[in-house]
């Protein structure tokens, strides 16, 4: 009996005593609902939402009816002639995504106008509003997670390649700044993963989703910090996080104001719970976790996949390092390398095995398809955009720092004596951590 009173007690405490809404609040929630519920619906959050790992599905945005409503307001209404890059560019600022959000506003705003005329009557929208805010609680919860795990396991910033710690520091371009230099110290990169992750797995729990909205909003607007001022094509969609998780701590805005900026008593919460039942509140938080467990799980899966495909644990070309030319000859005719020439290469550097780059005299890169056989010594390139065009050279590994190439490419014949740059003699790689310096290695 006291058991059955106390729940009763608490459930009277827990539901809202107002469900009326001031118009404009009621005016903003219509929008809200709709814009950002469409937002999410036709991008990557509501594949994040998904877990299933390995599968790699398409974003609703891209497919009809949306695209072809994109591509006629981008053709008839901002006058756009230029063909929409919309799928495989890995922006989220492309044209497309911008025509897409004054679509989405353009919607939203018709929405709640239709809305508000056709349900003035009603005085507030508190259970709607419980359910919306689980909705974007996930939504930037499975962003975070996501984001976190490839920085844990180092894939979204990795540690510079070969080419990159060969190529010139002035021909980097602001992100690539920012992404090398992340990538460069794995720590670092493990810390920020850890503070988005953070942020997502206590949004996924009821009792500390106001504690992650606080540390997302604070990650979050690092991150677009970060692409604002390093020309970060995503933008657009941090912009969009830092806006979920603002409406995500309106209702406890006030006692968060009161905890930091007042010696007053802070009172419980009074954001109600999805059900009346005491019991079938403990079943939605335990779901909510599980569910919560399982985006963490699968996208762990998907980031430990990727590791050993694309990633540092990727396999590496038979004849992996930064090889120096040291004499080349083309079509019979020795050619010093050390003249400023462009047709002339000065290294050649192999890393993953389906690719070889040769590096010009001025610093860039022409980049080849390649095919090792270590058994016959043989490679053959393929040039990245016409796969028939293919060259043969053969190879010659004389010691363990001295590789010999002969064969035609793109029909001179070349001869090449190469040596290998020790890679673990390059300052990036090889000075790492000190506890003491009585000077600063600053170079």
């Amino acid at each position: 009996m006291a058991t059955q009173a106390r729940n009763l007690a608490e459930t009277v405490r827990l539901e809202p005593l107002h469900t009326y809404w001031a118009p404009a609040t009621r005016l903003a929630f219509r929008f809200c609902f709709v814009y950002f519920g469409l937002y999410c619906l036709t991008n990557q959050i509501l594949l994040g939402l998904l877990p299933i790992s390995g599968i790699d599905l398409p974003d609703l945005g891209r497919l009809p009816p949306v695209r072809p409503m994109v591509f006629w307001t981008a053709a008839h209404i901002f006058r756009s002639s230029t063909p929409l890059v919309y799928q495989g560019s890995g922006s989220g600022d492309k044209t497309f995504d911008w025509v897409l959000l004054f679509c989405l506003l353009s919607i939203a705003l018709a929405a709640t106008v239709l809305w508000s005329m056709l349900d003035r009557r009603r005085p507030g929208y508190t259970a709607l509003h419980k359910w919306l805010h689980v909705f974007l609680r996930f939504a930037v919860g499975s962003e975070m997670v996501a984001y976190g795990i490839v920085k844990i396991i180092p894939l979204q910033m990795p540690f510079p390649s070969l080419t990159r710690l060969v190529e010139p520091y002035g021909n980097f371009s602001p992100m690539g700044v920012l992404w090398y230099s992340v990538g460069a110290s794995p720590g670092y990169e493990r810390f920020v993963g850890s503070a988005e992750m953070l942020g997502g797995i206590l949004l996924f729990v009821p009792r500390t989703a106001t504690l992650g909205a606080l540390v997302c909003l604070a990650d979050l607007t690092e991150i677009f910090l970060l692409n604002m001022t390093y020309d970060v094509p995503v933008k657009q969609f941090s912009f969009h996080l830092i806006v979920i998780t603002l409406i995500l701590l309106t209702p406890e805005l006030q006692r968060i104001a009161c905890f930091f900026l007042s010696n007053r008593e802070i009172g419980p919460s009074t954001r109600p719970v999805l059900f009346v039942s005491p019991r079938a509140n403990r079943i939605a938080v335990a779901v909510q976790i599980l569910f919560g467990l399982l985006l963490i799980g699968s996208n762990a899966l998907d980031a430990r996949r990727a590791w050993y495909t694309r990633g540092g644990g990727a396999p590496k070309s038979p004849l992996y390092g930064i090889w120096n030319v040291e004499q080349l000859s083309t079509d019979g005719t020795i050619r010093p390398p050390l003249l400023t020439d462009n047709d002339r290469w000065r290294r050649v550097i192999f890393d993953r095995p389906n690719g070889v780059a040769f590096q010009r005299m001025d610093d860039t890169f022409v980049n080849y398809g390649a095919t090792v056989n270590t058994k016959d010594g043989a490679i053959t390139l393929t040039k990245p955009n016409d796969q028939n065009s293919k060259s043969n050279l053969q190879f010659q590994r004389r010691d363990q720092d001295r590789l010999t190439l002969d064969g035609e490419v793109d029909g001179h014949r070349l001869h090449m004596d190469l040596r290998l740059l020790d890679r673990s003699k390059l300052l990036l790689v090889s000075r790492g951590f000190h506890w003491i310096q009585e000077y600063p290695f600053n170079r």
